[in-house]
């Protein structure tokens, strides 16, 4: 089942299980009969607000997410969390509407039976479609192909796992050896395909979705290679651990019916927080765009008396999964500056540096107009800065890791601009690179305010740096 198809049935599935709760509420409330409700306009304004109401809620925790070999206890749990913080809103909401208009006390009751019909009825929608959803992926629907990385006792073991439970929707498609020399060996008809160092073509080869990584104690030392290889590909990974990882409380696991996995990159922030961050980010945008509408005037004007070239510098730069974009900003060198050296990075006292450049990039001000790119959803305003395509080449070649940067929005400001100088040398890049993983390993709206305050004191201090 296709993305669009299953967020079309669960919508449709929630509009019909929402509304009906909601006209079963409303006739309980007014007290009136199907055909007297009907005839009432403000029964169906107020049924539709509830509806979007709640679709508002279910997107910001998730629930409108790709469900794929989910638990259906684990969809009804997050059902009921999310509906017990929307019951709560509307019980004021009632509670308030009720004192304004003089109801009688007694009808606020209603509230919390309306919350059993709710969870009745969306939750009976809700295990109907995923139940029709594992069906199809029992019957070959919507199946994801997966590889074994590591051709052992391990892979065996997840392997004999993914054959028994046919709902999990997953089909190993081959084995990758880890080193080049290997025995054409396979296990219940599934073949050794290649080596690591084949990866990205098998995955192409099999269009696999989920790469399990099987590693001996002994070969952990080709983990950074193959996430490495992995990561252009956009596929999920998973880590078989050493029972000592998991003993020592060191690892958060799920399970495949009993064989524990560890997701590699996985999704930190929570569904509703990635909403809200991307609200927060139109708003922000918007606002500085407005109120600094006379600076941006007043800049535009300086630039163009004060040097030869256009007011804004446009350049192409790596986005979200390596999508690239071009950032817009107040040209503040030379123009054509890289015209003789090529792709070099700035430094702190660059001669290409124009006088306007120079007040504009101590104010900041030069950084106003990507503004633009977060309003069109290239950049958020938090997270880590985004590098020319020449150089995260250049770069991923050298430090391993460097791509996954690429797995979050880059940001007008991040955690290596707040607590890292200028990038001088390659072990600068290094640095911030550390300070940019941490930051996508501990991504929450309360360390992007964090960040953001930060970024007030760097900028009234004139330290750290944004290219």
């Amino acid at each position: 089942m296709s993305k669009s198809i299953e967020k079309i049935l669960i919508l449709s599935t929630d509009f019909l299980t929402i509304n009906l709760a909601g006209i079963i509420y409303f006739m309980l409330r007014v007290k009136t009969g199907w055909f007297d409700m009907l005839i009432m306009p403000e029964m169906f304004i107020s049924i539709l607000i509830i509806y979007f109401y709640w679709v508002i809620i279910f997107t910001f925790v998730g629930m409108y997410r790709t469900w794929f070999a989910a638990s259906r206890f684990d969809e009804i749990s997050t059902l009921f969390k999310a509906s017990f913080v929307g019951i709560f809103l509307l019980f004021f909401a009632i509670f308030l509407d009720d004192y304004f208009h003089g109801v009688p006390t007694g009808t606020r009751i209603l509230i919390f039976i309306y919350w059993g019909i709710f969870l009745v009825f969306v939750g009976t929608g809700r295990i109907f479609i995923r139940s029709f959803q594992r069906n199809l992926l029992i019957k070959g629907f919507g199946r994801r192909n997966a590889l074994i990385v590591g051709f052992n006792t391990k892979g065996n073991e997840v392997h004999d796992q993914i054959l028994e439970h046919r709902a999990l929707g997953i089909d190993v498609k081959g084995y990758v050896s880890l080193n080049s020399i290997f025995r054409e060996n396979s296990y219940k008809g599934i073949s050794i395909l290649g080596s690591v160092n084949e990866i990205q073509s098998l995955i192409d080869e099999t269009d696999a979705k989920e790469v399990i990584l099987a590693l001996d104690r002994d070969d952990h030392d080709m983990l950074v290679e193959v996430i490495t290889k992995c990561e252009p590909k956009n596929v999920g990974m998973k880590i078989v651990p050493d029972l000592y990882d998991i003993l020592s409380g060191q690892a958060r696991t799920s399970q495949i019916y009993g064989v524990p996995l560890i997701d590699i990159m996985p999704q930190l922030m929570p569904e509703w927080e990635k909403r809200l961050k991307r609200i927060l980010d139109i708003i922000v945008s918007l606002i500085i765009l407005v109120i600094n509408f006379p600076i941006i005037t007043i800049a535009s004007l300086a630039i163009k008396l004060d040097s030869k070239g256009p007011v804004f510098f446009r350049q192409e730069r790596c986005g979200l999964n390596n999508k690239t974009f071009r950032i817009i900003k107040f040209r503040s060198m030379q123009h054509d500056a890289e015209k003789m050296t090529g792709p070099v990075w700035s430094q702190k006292g660059d001669p290409r540096i124009t006088r306007v450049g120079n007040i504009i990039r101590m104010l900041r001000i030069d950084e106003i107009p990507q503004m633009y790119n977060v309003l069109k959803g290239e950049m958020s305003l938090v997270g880590p800065r985004p590098e020319r395509p020449f150089f995260v080449e250049k770069l991923s070649e050298q430090i391993p890791y460097y791509k996954r940067r690429l797995k979050v929005r880059p940001g007008i400001t991040g955690w290596a601009q707040v607590k890292h100088k200028y990038d001088e040398s390659i072990e600068d890049v290094r640095i911030k690179l550390r300070y940019d993983l941490f930051y996508i390993e501990n991504m929450s709206l309360r360390m992007d305010f964090k960040i953001l305050f930060r970024t007030v004191f760097v900028v009234l201090f004139a330290r750290g740096h944004y290219d």
